[in-house]
């Protein structure tokens, strides 16, 4: 169906009405098209062997660029930001030698770099203090995993959104995508104008830092869409750079997940963690937040107004001897609906391990 200019930004600004009725906390609309500049920092990083145990990031890089050759009717990517922020801190280990200050709550997010030279100094501070114990009780886990699965809560709205698309429009065909369908979330929320790829590789918006979850809607529904990006306002901070425990953001924008604490917790299936990684993972038992907790973008970002979010018991610092007491039928019970499945109850438990075998350094 032709529709003219009016009408498709009408419908662009429908669309954008429908998804902040469904609490999304941003919404862009990018035209659905090859991001060839992407693509090829994407080949270049896989070429560096970067994406670690990653192997599926190798099949089909191009697809993974292009939406229309995952939902080939695409002419529009609605990107959705849900901001997941929750105003809990974990636990300080005393064991935990490196740990990070953040930012603290109520400091201009806009002026990093002018805090830089303070948060080092505390950060060496903490990397001083010695251990007046040999185990520790608890792993810190990220974030992201404190609350309901983000796969199943972004899912459903992303659904309901197009539910609500074809009931305005009948002739409108899509996919939702959600992290696990390939597709380059980040570049897609860039190109939507989200927010900007920030030096740790999150992506971080104006309005509620890094803390979000993005998901796509692909559309067969051509409508006006965002030309304008949002500019790096990252400048000359080095914070996450500088504040990561295993030197893993080898450079601005670029992380080696070989080095990355979030990889090693969730993404890798080796039997033990590697070393280097080890010996510097500060008490993470699932995933890492060091570069997102130091980000001065992230000093404000308002608490989520969803509730399934909010953290379940024992999931912001989850105790070590329950873990390794875990049973294939105990785990399915206690993480059903959680993010944190993702590492397995062999991984957590080789986690938890690691954690305990840990010496100061």
């Amino acid at each position: 169906m032709n529709r003219n200019r009016e009408q498709l930004r009408n419908i662009s600004r429908e669309i954008r009405a429908l998804a902040l009725q469904l609490r999304f906390s941003k919404v862009g609309i990018a035209r659905a098209e090859s991001l060839a500049e992407d693509e090829s920092r994407l080949q270049e990083w896989l070429a560096r062997g970067f994406h670690g145990e990653m192997k599926w990031l190798e099949r089909e890089p191009s697809q993974r660029s292009d939406p229309r050759q995952l939902f080939p009717a695409a002419k529009s990517v609605i990107v959705v930001a849900l901001n997941y922020f929750t105003p809990h801190q974990h636990e300080v280990s005393r064991v935990s030698t490196a740990s990070f200050l953040p930012l603290p709550v109520g400091e201009d997010r806009g002026e990093g770099a002018k805090h830089s030279d303070r948060i080092r100094r505390d950060n060496d501070e903490r990397r001083a203090l010695k251990s007046d114990s040999t185990s520790p009780r608890t792993g810190k886990v990220s974030r992201y995993a404190w609350g309901d699965d983000y796969h199943e809560i972004v899912g459903e709205k992303l659904r309901c959104l197009f539910s609500l698309i074809k009931e305005r429009w009948p002739d409108a065909d899509g996919k939702v995508c959600v992290d696990i369908q390939p597709t380059m979330d980040k570049a897609w929320a860039v190109r939507a104008g989200l927010g900007w790829m920030g030096k740790h590789t999150n992506i971080i918006t104006q309005d509620y830092g890094s803390w979000i979850f993005i998901g796509e809607l692909l559309l067969n529904l051509e409508v006006e869409y965002d030309e304008v990006e949002v500019a790096d306002q990252c400048g000359s901070c080095t914070l996450c750079i500088d504040a990561c425990p295993t030197s893993a953001i080898v450079e601005p924008y670029v992380v080696d997940s070989n080095l990355c604490i979030s990889h090693a917790t969730i993404e890798s299936r080796a039997p033990q963690i590697r070393e280097d990684v080890a010996a510097h993972s500060d008490g993470w038992l699932y995933g890492c937040d060091v570069c997102q907790d130091v980000c001065p973008w992230n000093a404000m970002t308002p608490a989520t107004d969803e509730p399934r979010f909010e953290p379940r018991a024992g999931n912001v610092n989850a105790s070590l001897s329950e873990i390794l007491e875990l049973t294939p039928e105990t785990y399915a019970a206690r993480f059903r609906h959680s993010a944190m499945k993702r590492a397995k109850i062999t991984g957590l438990q080789r986690n938890a391990k690691a954690l305990l075998n840990q010496t100061p350094v």
